[in-house]
């Protein structure tokens, strides 16, 4: 008779201590079904942790007998799978074999629980919504045992060096300085924030990225806390058919049509954008959201936008928490950038200005509406600025305040062209970028200089064979 793979289970968490540590993080007890396999498993489980080592068969049955509330019929049943397993504690069983078994039975009964949990929900028996059925389902199949157990700087010294020559793959801007100071773009999993005041051009610039990841053929969702749906589209709308937002009213149905089409036609990213009422989503809706445009509409995507961060919820502080502005702006942060990661993606969004940053030319990072822990968990923190001087000229300032992916003192402050009625970003000419004062900029010909001291350097090994 073929031992039960619970069993297998049990009797290699008594024996084996390798098994036990490569999988005994990964095992529930509600993947066993029935009681006295749970009660055995608990006790075993327990044991191991508060003692790191396996129990001995005498000592569990020694457990087991001082329990309350177990039934006589769980009590023989453990008995009787003890005796079984002490005859064959001496056993040894192929390790890969194990891991996989193992493996296979963990992602079967999380499937099988995740689909009863299911139907119990909508059969109404638990008080959990529909709109979790996603999530379950998701979690269910998402179950694996992750055998990576830390870099060893010696021993993967070969990885390492793969890793930097690797090709990062990055969603690059449009803009010749935003792909500088992100040394070609934003890579996945990463955490991206605007910061400005009310009406300088936090949606602008979400929206004209949003176009421009839509151009490289970028699946993107948009995630609006602030304004509708419809808004959000006419402002991509007005940038990707390079007309004034205000004459898309006029254009008639079969002009707009036309126009759309032209736009569309070497365009193969998809763009979704849903509104949440202000201050009521968090990650927990944004993660259920996505999973439902996976299963209904076939939908993944590879940036995502939320607009903007103050105004959504947090998952971990919810109703009238008590917990401070610091706390729970970084909170989301923190939530939103643990997102990026789950989804291997780069989420962006923005956040407001407080009240000493309006109407300021030069904002720095006490100007972070709300919570200075923002700063410390975005990886590109970059503030927009408007003067009247600059909004004559038809341009914006921005001001690096945190950035990982390069030095953030090199081309510190620089400016862009922009155009709110096609709500548009666009680079400007070199020469505007030279008044800028501290900036760290980098002129075209310094650039070009230092372009050539990098190659060189890179191609020789010796300072003596360099030539300018």
């Amino acid at each position: 008779m073929n031992e039960r793979i619970e069993m297998v289970v049990l009797r290699n968490l008594l024996n084996n201590e390798d098994y036990v540590r490569r999988v005994l993080p990964f095992l529930k007890e509600e993947y066993f079904a029935d009681s006295s396999d749970k009660i055995l498993f608990r006790e075993v489980s327990e044991f191991i942790n508060k003692y790191n080592k396996s129990p001995s068969i005498e000592a569990v049955k020694l457990e087991i007998s001082s329990l309350e509330k177990i039934s006589e019929t769980d009590i023989k049943k453990i008995e009787t799978n003890l005796d079984i397993i002490s005859k064959s504690l001496n056993s040894e069983d192929n390790m890969d074999w194990l891991i996989d078994q193992s493996e296979k039975f963990c992602k079967d009964k999380a499937i099988f629980n995740a689909i009863m949990d299911s139907i119990h929900i909508i059969d109404g028996k638990t008080e959990e919504s529909v709109n979790v059925l996603p999530e379950i389902l998701s979690k269910a199949l998402s179950v694996s045992f992750d055998t990576n157990i830390g870099h060893d700087f010696i021993e993967n010294k070969d990885e390492r060096f793969e890793f930097y020559h690797r090709i990062e793959e990055k969603v690059p801007f449009d803009l010749d300085y935003m792909n500088r100071i992100t040394n070609g773009g934003v890579p996945n999993k990463t955490l991206n924030v605007i910061l400005a005041s009310t009406g300088v051009g936090k949606s602008l610039f979400l929206c004209h990225h949003t176009t421009n990841c839509l151009i490289q053929n970028k699946n993107v969702l948009y995630i609006t806390c602030e304004m509708s749906e419809e808004r959000i589209a006419e402002r991509i709308d007005a940038n990707l058919l390079n007309t004034p937002i205000q004459d898309l009213k006029k254009l008639s149905k079969e002009l707009y049509d036309k126009k759309m089409e032209r736009a569309l036609k070497n365009i193969k990213g998809r763009l979704i954008v849903k509104e949440y009422p202000t201050a009521t989503a968090n990650v927990s809706h944004f993660r259920n959201l996505i999973n439902e445009l996976r299963l209904k509409k076939n939908f993944s995507p590879d940036v995502l936008m939320v607009d903007y961060l103050n105004i959504c919820a947090s998952a971990r502080f919810k109703g009238n928490t008590t917990a401070n502005s610091y706390t729970y702006v970084k909170s989301i942060a923190e939530e939103l950038r643990g997102l990026a990661v789950e989804l291997d993606i780069p989420i962006f969004t923005a956040t407001q200005a407080n009240r000493g940053g309006y109407n300021n030319s030069d904002i720095d990072l006490s100007n972070t509406s709300e919570s200075y822990g923002l700063p410390s968990t975005a990886d590109l923190l970059v503030a927009l600025i408007a003067t009247e001087e600059l909004e004559e000229l038809s341009q914006i300032m921005v001001k690096q305040l945190k950035n990982r992916y390069n030095d953030p003192s090199t081309n510190k402050k620089f400016v862009l062209g922009i155009d709110r009625s096609k709500m548009r970003l666009y680079d400007v000419e070199e020469h505007a970028q030279n008044s800028l004062v501290d900036s760290g900029q980098l002129g075209s010909e310094m650039k070009k200089t230092t372009d050539k001291l990098n190659e060189k350097f890179t191609k020789n090994s010796s300072f003596d064979d360099w030539e300018m």
